[in-house]
């Protein structure tokens, strides 16, 4: 299978946010990650803003979705690519609003069916025969574990698991980002081949029921072999950053949240 470059312009990912669901620091907590004073390790519930082939796509949208588009100073982004239901990666789509106010249209959302059911449910509002003024407008397309087009530009998803959920990744290029995941099909290795960038998830050292532990995760990086390889959706069950960063194999690193990499 072959990938374009999107050599033809500058192609880069910038994490928006590196944590697990609850965020670091978590609420209450006092552990030494919790406690740092490194801002690399303050993690807003994890998203990526991929900027490919002239196009902006933000992957995921949960609960600090408003916090990290005024953070990064964007006011426009083209499009955003859910990889699946879970509220800390959709939590924050009801402030599409202000996108939908500044652009005047409805604000493309990609993502799979089931994934649309659940929206339907968490935000019944802005699919309401009658809506209430204001509300949320989505222009909802379906997309499957097969590439798709958005606006000429090609995105290919990738098929994991998430415990007995289906979920996605995408690739764009060069770049492969795929978190929330605990088990690839040995059919999608074939999409993640020569990757200058891939991001994977983990949460701890040990076995987790849904994502891959940090031994598996590895594991799985080596395998695919990217030049480089981010961890994301990190909890504060991982060393501080300066800590974790140095123990990690050669081209195998964390990533934090205002991370950018050129692809």
């Amino acid at each position: 299978m072959a990938f374009k470059t999107g050599a033809e312009s500058m192609n880069r990912i910038t994490f928006w946010g590196t944590g697990t669901s609850q965020g670091m620091p978590m609420i209450g907590c006092r552990c030494p990650v919790c406690t740092s004073t490194d801002t690399r390790d303050k993690r807003l519930r994890s998203s990526a803003l991929v900027d490919y082939c002239g196009k902006s796509f933000l992957i995921d949208a949960g609960p600090d979705f408003r916090q990290q588009m005024l953070r990064s100073g964007r006011t426009h982004i083209d499009a955003i690519l859910l990889t699946h239901h879970h509220v800390d990666h959709t939590g924050g789509l009801d402030d599409v609003r202000a996108l939908n106010y500044l652009e005047n249209r409805s604000f493309p959302v990609f993502c799979e069916k089931h994934v649309e059911q659940s929206l339907e449910k968490q935000f019944y509002y802005a699919f309401s025969e009658y809506k209430y003024p204001g509300a949320p407008e989505y222009d909802v397309r379906l997309i499957t574990s097969l590439p798709f087009d958005v606006d000429g530009v090609e995105v290919v998803p990738i098929r994991a698991m998430h415990y007995k959920l289906p979920i996605l990744g995408f690739r764009f290029g060069g770049c492969a980002y795929l978190t929330d995941a605990n088990f690839i099909p040995e059919s999608e290795f074939e999409k993640l081949k020569g990757l200058d960038i891939f991001v994977l998830n983990t949460v701890k050292r040990g076995k987790h029921i849904s994502h891959f532990s940090l031994s598996e995760a590895i594991d799985v990086a080596k395998r695919v072999g990217a030049k480089r390889t981010f961890l994301t959706h990190l909890s504060h069950l991982l060393p501080k950053y300066s800590d974790f960063v140095a123990e990690l194999p050669e081209g195998i690193e964390p990533a934090y949240d205002g991370l950018e990499v050129e692809f």
